[in-house]
């Protein structure tokens, strides 16, 4: 039997699958639109596609960091890597921070806005030093394999993969096993794929109904400025990273392939569940397997645009609250520093602001009554903020790659 072959034109070829989950989250819209609060019963449909990636999640990470790092013959080269990510990881997020901090002083979220203060939360025992220790060791080799201690299960994965390396010709079977299982992980991932725009659509359904209305409340105002603000960042700012990293090539593999990226963490809001998107992202962009396999994983947990964005919008929202001037070098400074610090404690992590959201209470002495009202911004800007996260970690791969290979480095990709 002769099948007939169709040749998809070019256009559908690159943006095909981008365009169906844009039409299936169109589709959710409309039905959270249609439905409101009962647009709930679509939520069980989408968690099933978001178990399905953090199932895998754990896995994926494990084998494409150590792998990564055990294929590696020049360790040297594992250190410039790590060294050019946090270089650009802290310079995004500086530039993401003064991006919002000229945000609120044009255009300050709570002028005339009144709101009465929520109990409060308990607060106590809170310190930094437990959440650093809780970020990035674990107590037991049981809880590493848990997406609640990423962080920990990358420092493992990379200490591994070194170990692995340094065993010379004996570490050579354990290191294709972990490159085989990178390459399987992969091959599950992309069978997942197969049920995003179910997934996504009933998503973006629950999304819409249940949550949509609370845009037009009290929180109006700061929502009005969070999101122009992050959809201008998205398109100028990592266009602009996109053509530093490789020019005008760099910016069209940039735009050709990060569309399944965006929409899979902004229907998601978590950062780790666009990691095997990022990575097929990644490698059609043409970025080294050994870069984008540390940079993107790490970024997933520490690189923090988005969050980066949301933070300075909670801290000016507060001063707002209680009559404090956001103004003056030194508190801008001090915002942009806390700012830097929430992004690391919050990325990746689905709902993982309310550490980062007491780490500023913290600092700052503001009274536990403050922590509802930053919540509620965290929660209103958790999606687009995580987008901003994972994509950046996307274009840092490009940039580090740009760092290590030279201006060339695409064309040989």
């Amino acid at each position: 039997m002769n099948y007939i072959k169709m040749k998809l034109p070019p256009f559908l070829k690159s943006y095909g699958f981008s365009i169906i989950l844009i039409i299936s989250i169109i589709i959710g819209s409309f039905l959270g639109i249609l439905y409101q609060k009962d647009a709930i019963v679509f939520k069980p449909f989408g968690d099933i596609f978001l178990n399905l990636l953090f199932t895998a999640i754990v896995p994926l990470v494990f084998f494409s960091i150590s792998s990564a790092v055990a294929s590696m013959n020049n360790i040297r080269r594992l250190g410039k890597i790590m060294g050019s990510m946090i270089l650009v990881f802290v310079a995004t997020g500086l530039i993401a921070s003064a991006v919002m901090v000229i945000g609120v002083v044009l255009y300050p979220p709570t002028a005339g806005v009144k709101i009465a203060l929520g109990a409060g939360v308990n607060a106590e025992h809170f310190k930094i030093s437990d959440q650093i220790v809780k970020a990035f060791t674990a107590p037991d080799f049981a809880d590493i394999l848990s997406k609640k201690n990423m962080l920990a299960l990358i420092i493992f994965s990379i200490l591994l993969g070194l170990a692995t390396s340094a065993s010379g010709e004996r570490g050579k079977v354990f290191t294709n096993f972990l490159t085989s299982g990178s390459d399987v992980m992969m091959k599950l991932i992309s069978f997942i794929m197969y049920y995003a725009p179910i997934g996504l659509c009933a998503y973006f359904a629950y999304l819409v109904g249940v949550f949509g209305p609370k845009l037009l409340g009290a929180y109006a105002k700061a929502m009005i400025l969070y999101y122009p603000t992050a959809i201008l960042y998205f398109f100028i700012a990592f266009t602009f990273y996109a053509f530093i990293a490789a020019k005008g090539e760099g910016v069209r593999r940039f735009w050709r392939n990060i569309i399944p990226t965006s929409l899979t963490a902004l229907a998601t809001g978590s950062s780790m569940a666009a990691i095997p998107a990022n990575l097929e992202a990644a490698d059609k962009t043409g970025v080294p397997r050994d870069i984008s396999e540390v940079v993107i994983p790490i970024g997933a947990t520490i690189h923090m645009e988005g969050s980066c964005l949301a933070a300075i919008l909670k801290i000016a929202f507060l001063f707002g609250v209680f009559q404090m001037n956001f103004c003056g070098l030194e508190t801008i400074a001090t915002a942009i520093g806390i700012a830097l610090l929430v992004g690391v404690v919050v990325s990746g992590i689905p709902g993982g602001g309310t550490i980062g959201e007491l780490l500023i209470i913290s600092i700052y002495g503001f009274p536990l009554e403050s922590f509802p009202i930053i919540t509620m911004i965290g929660t209103l800007v958790d999606a687009p903020a995580t987008m901003l996260n994972a994509v950046g970690d996307n274009v840092a791969g490009m940039m580090v790659s740009r760092m290590l290979g030279g201006k060339d480095w695409i064309k040989t990709a």
